[in-house]
């Protein structure tokens, strides 16, 4: 996460975790855990399971994008099993800056109120794919 050019991410504000650079195209991302979709917007979601809370935020400062190039497949509320689709968006196709804010399309995921430094993870610097454990919880 130390990587992720965002302060908020970097530094764990939100939780610890981790970081994908996702591959160029059409992309469908899928819920990392079963649970409740808590919230979903066109960049990012969060899904409650187990007393866990994960988000994946799609890209930074994607949120400028007002929607623009993301399909939300998901419906706030619902119940979602591990793999189901959540979003599909096409990072290749970001622009390199919006309003003078550089935009990346790194993937956070991350453990909501995690504690700092508690995440480990045997996916660093591999590929990973749909169903591919990313992190251990603590």
């Amino acid at each position: 996460m130390a990587d992720v050019p965002d302060p908020v991410f970097a530094e764990e504000m939100v939780g610890p975790g981790v970081a994908i650079e996702p591959d160029a195209g059409r992309t469908t991302v899928v819920s990392p855990i079963a649970g409740k979709v808590l919230k979903v917007l066109p960049h990012a979601f969060v899904v409650l399971g187990d007393g866990v809370g994960v988000l994946v935020h799609l890209g930074i400062n994607t949120v400028r994008l007002e929607g623009e190039g993301f399909e939300v497949l998901a419906t706030q509320g619902a119940e979602v099993a591990a793999g189901d689709p959540m979003i599909t968006w096409d990072p290749s196709a970001l622009p390199p800056s919006i309003g003078g804010q550089d935009v990346s399309p790194v993937v956070p995921i991350v453990l909501m109120d995690g504690v700092k430094g508690s995440v480990t993870s045997d996916a660093l610097g591999s590929a990973v794919a749909a169903g591919d454990p990313l992190f251990v919880l603590p």
